[in-house]
């Protein structure tokens, strides 16, 4: 994932958000928390996930799969574009 390095700082931030969230979620089941509560916090987490999972898929389709000299018009380099909004809409 070397050509993530541009972007690490951010996915980092995100996996230290996601840790905080699934300490929530551990010390509500340990304090045996209401479970709407917990499923609200796991359900978080989960799109905090998706959200992380969507930015690494978004490096690497543009970094693998598009010609960076294409010009952005070239029916790839669309195609990839719609990829990746395809991607973020499930996603995120």
């Amino acid at each position: 994932m070397s050509h993530v390095a541009k972007e690490k700082q951010k996915l980092l931030n995100r996996l230290k958000r996601l840790q905080g969230q699934i300490g929530a979620i551990e010390r509500a089941v340990e304090s045996d928390a209401e479970c709407a509560r917990v499923l609200q916090q796991a359900t978080a987490c989960r799109g905090a996930l998706d959200g992380f999972i969507a930015e690494v898929i978004e490096d690497h389709i543009r970094e693998h799969m598009v010609d960076q000299d294409a010009p952005r018009d070239d029916p790839r380099t669309q195609a990839a574009e719609e990829l990746v909004t395809i991607v973020h809409s499930y996603l995120t």
